[in-house]
């Protein structure tokens, strides 16, 4: 019970000490130790290494998942130790819906076809996201978090000691720097028997202040040397973040040259989906009834009107794959003949190259000027 007591009323004694030592400092009485340059330096790289890792890190936890509502539940589930439920993403629903409504369109007809094309790509889409975002947790934001909320706070416990040695140690310095002028005082007045008791005494107060601040300053720089270490390896901790940045950005090339490619697929299978004349209107001036209306004026890429019937020659834009029979496949830089002809959708013109003829894309085409 004694040594309890003893021990607590040691404790508030340094805590008291420590106080009064950092008022004294706020108030400009009392001296303090201040650290080198280079020490200093590496202070603030480790605030400025939390600042910027810590933002860096909550903007990215936002790009992967906008959802706060679902941040949330996924920071819940960490923090319980438990495996996160596996749910769609925004994408993949979006592939759900035009899949479920392609199918009751139905797939045989132009739209609903082109509906369960589309959600079939949403649904690739999808997945590929995940695998970005799981692929961006793990290389990237997990090295980001674990210097935030193990390396830094490590840091920063130990740089909270050194600060409290510190403390005691200007705290030291002041007690001896007090005791030897009561010394110095008393010594003067020794020209009694008391004036000699009181000499003796201070004294004694200033070896044992001296004793007091040689373990001070001990502790103070096995403290010191600690920290310094800790803040080295901000160097370390700089590589490993250069390394998973570089993952990162792999993982970006490949999640955007994945959707590059599905889109592109895409854009090909829905291209060569014929699209259904428009039906004519029953008035009393509507064309003969079997009578084709023309289709509309086509436009190429560079927003060039190709008349309906006149031969033009057109160099091609982008390499282009045949969906079927009916359509001719191109190679990007050729030059080919095309022409429009009756019936023929807005999007396409007819196209030849040698003997060899069927619809293009006007898309893929610059008409060259005659």
């Amino acid at each position: 019970m004694d040594s309890t007591v003893k021990k607590l009323a040691s404790g508030a004694g340094i805590l008291l000490s420590r106080a009064v030592q950092f008022t004294e400092e706020k108030l400009g009485h009392a001296e303090k130790t201040e650290l080198d340059a280079h020490f200093e330096n590496l202070m603030a790289r480790a605030d400025m290494t939390r600042h910027w890792t810590e933002k860096i890190m909550r903007q990215t936890e936002v790009l992967l998942q906008p959802n706060p509502g679902t941040r949330m539940e996924d920071f819940v589930y960490e923090k319980l130790e438990k495996k996160v439920p596996a749910r769609q993403c925004n994408v993949e629903l979006l592939g759900q819906f035009m899949t479920d409504a392609g199918n009751e369109f139905g797939s045989s007809t132009p739209y609903g076809k082109t509906l369960i094309k589309c959600g079939e790509t949403q649904k690739l889409l999808g997945s590929a996201e995940k695998e970005f975002v799981q692929a961006s947790m793990t290389s990237f934001l997990t090295p980001l978090r674990n210097y935030v909320e193990g390396d830094y706070k490590a840091i920063a416990k130990e740089r909270r000691l050194l600060e409290s040695k510190r403390l005691d140690l200007d705290a030291c310095k002041t007690r001896l720097r007090k005791a030897r002028a009561s010394e110095t005082k008393a010594s003067l007045a020794a020209s009694t028997a008391e004036g000699e008791n009181n000499a003796a005494l201070w004294a004694k107060e200033v070896t044992k202040a001296e004793q007091e601040l040689r373990v001070a300053q001990l502790e103070f720089d096995r403290q010191a040397e600690v920290t310094r270490l800790l803040l080295e390896g901000l160097s370390s901790t700089h590589a490993n973040h250069l390394r998973s940045l570089h993952e990162y950005v792999d993982a970006q090339v490949t999640y955007y040259a994945q959707c590059y490619q599905y889109t592109l697929d895409l854009q090909k299978q829905i291209g060569s989906t014929p699209t259904p004349l428009p039906a004519w209107p029953l008035h009393p001036n509507a064309p003969p009834s079997g009578t084709i209306p023309l289709a509309p004026t086509p436009v190429t890429a560079d927003g060039t009107n190709v008349g309906p019937a006149g031969r033009r020659s057109a160099r091609v834009l982008y390499d282009y794959d045949a969906g079927d029979s009916s359509e001719l496949s191109l190679l990007a830089d050729e030059v080919i003949t095309v022409y429009s002809i009756p019936g023929l959708d807005s999007d396409w013109l007819m196209g030849e190259r040698g003997n060899q003829r069927g619809k293009v894309p006007v898309t893929y085409l610059d008409l060259v000027k005659s």
